[in-house]
């Protein structure tokens, strides 16, 4: 038996296969902490997926903060899964744990230091620096895991937690559903080919599409979920190819303006009251990505906008997105 595995016993086969698929999310692809990709390390107490340099600083709190469990070699509880599900993923957890994350404090990335992560990590989870004050834990040490966690799953479990995040833990007013439909004519990185995927970053957060094999027009039709927050910026889209034994290349850049989105889908209000209709369009300029003047419609009672780029700073390469506007209360 692992050393790991709780007094509840070893997962159920069951619970193993939840497990695997909620790393499959997209918000879980990449580190919660750092965002490097396809972390294979988790905090079980915590409910966060992490990578393999974060997941040194983890261990180093102690279990009475983060108990940390490899993902594919240790064995897991019923009920560490459980809280694992519960809490949903990184994009949950981190809308609790760094629900006050000041603007000037920034996350450190893949390749920050050990002690730019030791920073960030200890006032994310140990000094509890981010959180709602009303979550935060004073107890000792001895009682800390045990509340820590119960109180943190208690505010998912609230039915107020909807409420919660508009008052104040993070100031959301929406929610972003990005379909990554396609590249085409990607740069090649490779020999002949590349391993494309797609990162998406808006403020704090990122998510990323899966890598595609060898191929320079990649079907993805792949949907990523991204809270706005009250004072958003441009949605930033990179393409990456993905290398087993160095760095990952990019393979272009660009930037979608969400402002005539947000200001179309707010000015309609309900959307499920009007038929299918044109409300907005970001027009194609010379200081954007634009291919085509992209036209925001209310289609099926849902706000959405197909978006056409040219990727930047890069020799060749399109990406195709749908995105589709979710006020908070959906």
């Amino acid at each position: 038996m692992s050393s790991h595995q709780s007094d509840s016993g070893k997962a159920s086969a069951g619970n193993v296969r939840r497990l695997k698929e909620l790393l499959l999310q997209s918000d879980n692809r990449v580190c919660a902490d750092c965002g490097a990709p396809d972390p294979k390390w988790a905090s079980a107490n915590i409910g966060v997926f992490i990578c393999l340099k974060c997941c040194g600083v983890h261990r180093s709190l102690g279990t009475h903060i983060s108990k940390v469990l490899s993902v594919t070699l240790d064995e897991w509880s019923d009920d560490e899964v459980d809280s694992m599900v519960e809490v949903g993923g990184n994009s949950s957890a981190n809308s609790i744990y760094e629900a006050f994350l000041p603007e000037q404090f920034s996350k450190p990335s893949p390749e920050s230091s050990h002690e730019q992560r030791m920073k960030f990590i200890r006032s994310k989870y140990e000094l509890q620096e981010f959180l709602k004050p009303s979550l935060r834990i004073t107890s000792g040490k001895s009682s800390l895991q045990s509340s820590f966690s119960r109180k943190i799953l208690d505010s998912f479990r609230s039915s107020d937690s909807s409420k919660s995040m508009q008052e104040g833990m993070v100031e959301f007013i929406g929610l972003l559903k990005v379909k990554v439909i396609k590249g085409t004519n990607l740069a090649i990185r490779d020999m002949l080919s590349s391993d494309p995927y797609v990162v998406l970053t808006l403020g704090q957060q990122k998510v990323q599409t899966q890598v595609i094999r060898s191929n320079l027009n990649p079907v993805w039709n792949e949907e990523l979920m991204l809270s706005v927050p009250q004072r958003y910026g441009a949605l930033k889209l990179q393409v990456y190819d993905h290398d087993t034994f160095s760095a990952d290349d990019i393979m272009g850049e660009a930037e979608v303006d969400l402002q005539p989105l947000i200001t179309a889908a707010v000015a309609f209000g309900d959307a499920g009251m009007f038929g299918n209709i044109q409300i907005g369009k970001w027009l194609k300029s010379h200081d954007n990505a634009l291919i085509n003047d992209s036209i925001i419609n209310i289609v099926d009672g849902k706000v959405k906008q197909d978006v056409s780029l040219k990727l930047q700073n890069v020799e060749s390469g399109e990406i195709d997105l749908e995105v589709e506007w979710m006020p908070l209360e959906q």
